[in-house]
């Protein structure tokens, strides 16, 4: 699987979030490989009702009802048609373990899928211990690199943590660099079940193509 993180890009947002998701739906049928948008909570039910794949928020907060301004449920983003929803990424993450641990489960109490981002061993560890449905390791250095890849740069890292990830029964998403097929490929063949991705393919010039090319790894 890949998951495609919108963010908040200007090419991933309102209208032309709706064109990027209409290019996954279209490479994903295309290549038969599970793509999965990673949207705006503004966006979800635009982009469900749209497209018709599995899409997933970019966050929640571990709050429930009540007196909670700004705060993202887990029910509302479910409501909207979310499937499930990244938690703790490095551009969102959460004040305390504990917190991380509280929106892993109100995200399980509404039936929403979670993806728990690691950005060390030890946290990969620690995370798994709140049994999310993934665990995503990005070392924060490589985050956003144009050059390599956790792939290319630490393969022994990946295999780690797909041994770790074992005995909790969780599998491993890889990103953090991310950028062509052969990083896809690698990722795999480490254990790895998929990737998760942002600019390479939200900043592409034809993210149909990009897609496809990253599917390619899938084969």
């Amino acid at each position: 699987m890949i998951f495609v993180n919108f963010k908040t890009y200007r090419q991933s947002t309102g209208k032309w979030a709706l064109v990027l998701a209409d290019q996954i739906k279209r490479a994903s049928d295309a290549t038969k490989v599970a793509i999965i948008p990673v949207v705006q909570v503004s966006d979800i039910r635009e982009i469900k009702d749209s497209i018709g794949l599995e899409v997933w928020a970019q966050k929640i907060d571990p709050v429930s009802f009540g007196a909670h301004t700004g705060a993202v449920l887990a029910e509302s983003v479910k409501e909207d048609g979310a499937s499930g929803v990244f938690l703790n990424h490095s551009e969102a993450r959460f004040e305390s373990d504990s917190d991380l641990e509280k929106a892993v489960l109100r995200a399980k109490e509404v039936g929403l899928k979670t993806l728990v981002f690691a950005g060390s061993i030890e946290d990969l560890e620690k995370f798994a211990s709140f049994y999310p449905d993934f665990v995503a390791y990005e070392p924060p250095e490589l985050i956003g690199n144009k050059e390599t890849s956790v792939a290319r740069a630490k393969p022994e890292i990946i295999s780690q943590a797909v041994s770790l990830l074992k005995k909790f029964r969780i599998p491993l998403i890889v990103g953090a660099g991310i950028s062509d097929v052969l990083d896809v490929k690698k990722s795999l063949e480490l254990g790895a079940v998929g990737v998760a991705v942002a600019s390479s393919v939200v900043l592409a010039d034809n993210p149909f193509e990009k897609l496809k090319e990253l599917a390619g790894g899938f084969y």
